[in-house]
């Protein structure tokens, strides 16, 4: 029950993956207003089936693993949809469906359990939702500079490499506020009033905090030392790396301790 409509979406990310593929992005703007209203409604639908299950436990959902990928990858869809309104570069948006879909397919799949239950009394609060939302928007923001660092790899090409080191910046100085906001300060929040204290050094506290220190220092370099793209890029890779240590990584490796996140 859980999972209706989610094998639909997965087709239709599918489907929208193959047609950009095919088609040149940059020479049609029929082609790209299409796409563009398939990602906004791949988004909302991902969205919708949140609702529903939020309707269904009395609260927003964004309280286990199996919703968390479904509203991360609805963020990412938002930010591919905005991009491609603004004409954004083709292999980003490519890259951005494929890492997409493959964060749907591990929703989909059998290590992540859907079922649909009302909360812990501990994660019934606004602080919980604002720290997730806000985090998981941010990290959608850093998938987008994650895709783009890698292209910045393995494109020979100067101007689409400043392209690309423009868009790995512009990703990363969106998103590191909403992280910043939400991983850390409400974090922080949530954890006084769930646990009694602001800090815990929690596996996944520490791992949101090197996540955070990397990006930090990213824009360091960027902004500061002016590093050449190719180590800021490389910073940015490990960012997003570590980004996924902090979602999934914590969840199913020990890090010398348990976690009191419920995912």
């Amino acid at each position: 029950m859980a999972r209706i409509g989610l094998g639909g979406i997965l087709f239709a990310l599918v489907l929208e993956l193959l047609f950009s593929m095919k088609t040149p992005l940059h020479r049609s703007r029929g082609v790209r207003a299409i796409l563009s209203v398939t990602l906004g409604l791949s988004s909302a639908l991902l969205l919708g089936a949140l609702v529903f299950r939020s309707r269904f436990i009395g609260f927003p959902a964004l309280t286990n693993l199996y919703e968390g990928l479904l509203f991360l990858t609805s963020a990412i869809l938002a930010v591919l949809f905005f991009h491609t309104l603004n004409q954004g570069p083709s292999s980003v948006i490519r890259g951005g469906l494929l890492l997409s879909l493959v964060l749907l397919i591990l929703a989909s799949s059998p290590l992540i359990p859907d079922t649909i239950a009302p909360p812990i009394p501990a994660l019934r609060s606004s602080w919980l939702v604002l720290h997730v939302a806000l985090a998981f928007v941010g990290e959608a923001l850093f998938a987008i500079g994650f895709v783009a660092a890698a292209l910045w790899f393995v494109t020979g090409d100067p101007e689409k490499k400043n392209s690309l080191d423009r868009l790995v910046y512009r990703s990363i100085l969106a998103g590191y506020p909403l992280f910043t906001m939400g991983a850390l300060v409400f974090g922080a929040v949530w954890a006084s009033h769930a646990w009694g204290r602001f800090w815990s050094w929690d596996p996944k506290e520490t791992w949101a905090l090197i996540t955070w220190l990397t990006y930090t220092l990213y824009l360091h370099a960027r902004l500061i030392s002016r590093q050449n793209p190719r180590v800021c890029n490389l910073i940015a890779l490990a960012g997003f790396l570590f980004t996924l240590v902090t979602f999934l990584g914590v969840k199913y490796v020990s890090f010398g301790a348990p976690s009191l996140h419920s995912y």
